[in-house]
């Protein structure tokens, strides 16, 4: 008796000790919140956009480390598999010309590192899921050389103790298994920051959360996995099947997914971290010397490195984020919504209609989250993700009656969602040039009915009425798919199919 029992590679006192830690990070949080410690607004936004790498041929290449060495940049990381890379754009202050510069900044960086790819004869593709990628590209021996991504998956794979089921049931129904995350590697995404004060946190992330369904509806870029047609974006069901640690029992029980829309609207930043340690044991129980507590009463700035940690391994689709600058801590909203793609302009324009709307919800007088069930919210998300620009989502009844109605997605992003955009980035003061010809984007998306996910599978079934089989298909979707892409054009006119000239940028 006494030896220390080893579960992977921590301990029973390991994870204790983390315990510990994370109450007094959430203690040490509490009290910058109640003594006002954190940074004054500074209307910062940044962005960060998952790739994938292929092959002239449109097949995956695992060549992520090589393709990294030739860039030679720190605004490029691995990412969870060898085919996918991130790259990071620097914080912008949200006023002027800030859309057209992002875009210049993303179209040079990406160029520059499609170049650099070219030299191992690879590609950037920045697409939601790649639509040539086979159960053996995502096994864990795929997965990028780095200690954090072998440790995550070790761990999850221990807690939950079986195979991984994959199950998704949309156009065509896939069902398979897998012994590791790997599958997670296939959703590519982008990531919108917003650092807010702890006063405007919750009516911030209660804004994000209520417009998530139509951020999916308008940007759907995620119709294929594993040669088969699933749901427009099919990143949410499988992010969360492939890191889900809960055995088919505790599922049954109700015990709560790692990967979250959440339930239930907020009042604090403090809500969703106090809800990290009250429902998610901890994955990876790595203590750092700190104390918190100590840091605050000496006037200096804790790094709350666990939390942070243990919050990075809760996979919210709006994520509240604890940081510091300068030796001042902040907070940012995360929206991880989206997909990657199509084009540096529709990422943009997705961009911009979220900043705008976000902007305008939270500051309504009767904000929309006293009138939409939660309930609701999460159901529309669901939806947005089945059936992309065709989706129908609930919405409150405009009205001194209230209450809530079924509404075509693309007439509420139209004629209530893109007129708060417009309202929001004033508010921030965006340019009107940048406003109108970004949203312009969305709207034409919406009149033309066309998204990332519905050219993908109109491109799709068009290539199998010319004869080609599945396989050849989806290949040939994914080599026209690039050559778009990189000409610049926005997708919503993009020519369906496989032979038509591409548009000139």
């Amino acid at each position: 008796m006494g030896e220390k029992v080893v579960a992977g590679r921590f301990d029973l006192s390991d994870r204790q000790h983390y315990r510990d830690k994370l109450r007094q990070c959430l203690t040490g949080l509490e009290r910058l919140l109640l003594e006002k410690r954190f940074d004054r607004p500074k209307n910062l936004m940044g962005l960060e956009i998952e790739l994938n790498l292929t092959g002239a041929d449109g097949m995956p290449k695992m060549l992520n480390a090589q393709v990294l060495e030739r860039i030679a940049s720190r605004d490029f990381q691995t990412e969870l598999a060898m085919f996918n890379l991130e790259v990071n754009i620097a914080p912008h202050r949200l006023q002027g010309r800030v859309f057209d510069r992002l875009s210049e900044e993303l179209r040079t960086s990406l160029a520059y590192a499609d170049r650099k790819a070219g030299e191992v004869d690879a590609g950037i593709v920045m697409i939601g899921i790649l639509p040539t990628l086979d159960r053996d590209d995502l096994v864990s021996s795929n997965l990028s050389a780095v200690d954090r991504y072998a440790l995550l998956n070790e761990q999850i794979v221990a807690a939950r103790g079986e195979d991984f089921v994959l199950d998704i049931d949309g156009v065509e129904r896939l069902t398979c298994t897998s012994k590791s995350i790997a599958p997670e590697a296939a959703c590519t995404s982008v990531q919108l920051h917003l650092q807010v004060t702890p006063g405007r946190f919750a009516d911030v992330w209660n804004a994000a959360q209520a417009i998530a369904a139509a951020q999916v509806a308008v940007g759907a870029n995620s119709p294929f996995l594993f040669g088969r047609e699933l749901w427009c974006e099919s990143r949410p069901p499988l992010f969360q099947q492939s890191t889900d640690t809960r055995p088919p029992e505790l599922q049954a029980q109700g015990v709560r997914p790692r990967t979250w829309f959440g339930e239930r609207w907020v009042t604090s930043a403090y809500d969703l971290f106090e809800e990290n340690l009250r429902y998610f044991p901890a994955l990876l129980p790595i203590c750092d010397d700190e104390d918190p507590l100590e840091v605050i009463d000496a006037g200096g700035t804790p790094t709350l490195a666990e939390l942070v940690l243990h919050n990075g391994t809760v996979y919210r689709w709006n994520r509240p984020v604890y940081g510091i600058a300068d030796g001042v801590p902040h907070l940012r909203v995360e929206n991880r919504v989206l997909p990657a793609g199509p084009t540096v302009t529709d990422v943009i324009a997705n961009t911009a209609f979220y900043y705008g709307v976000v902007r305008a919800l939270a500051e309504e007088s009767r904000p929309v989250w006293t009138r939409l069930p939660f309930e609701a919210a999460a159901a529309n998300f669901d939806e947005a993700c089945r059936h992309g620009i065709d989706a129908r989502l609930r919405w409150p009844r405009r009205g001194r009656y209230g209450g809530t109605t079924e509404v075509d997605a693309v007439s509420l992003v139209r004629d209530e969602l893109l007129p708060l955009a417009e309202v929001g980035l004033d508010a921030w003061g965006v340019e009107p040039a940048d406003r109108d010809f970004y949203l312009g984007v969305i709207e034409e998306r919406c009149r033309r009915r066309m998204n990332g996910a519905s050219w993908q599978a109109a491109t799709f079934h068009r290539a199998l009425e010319s004869g080609l089989p599945r396989d050849a298909a989806l290949a040939a979707t994914t080599r026209r798919y690039r050559e778009l892409m990189h000409g610049g054009e926005p997708v919503h006119t993009w020519p369906v199919g496989l032979l038509e000239p591409v548009p000139l940028g």
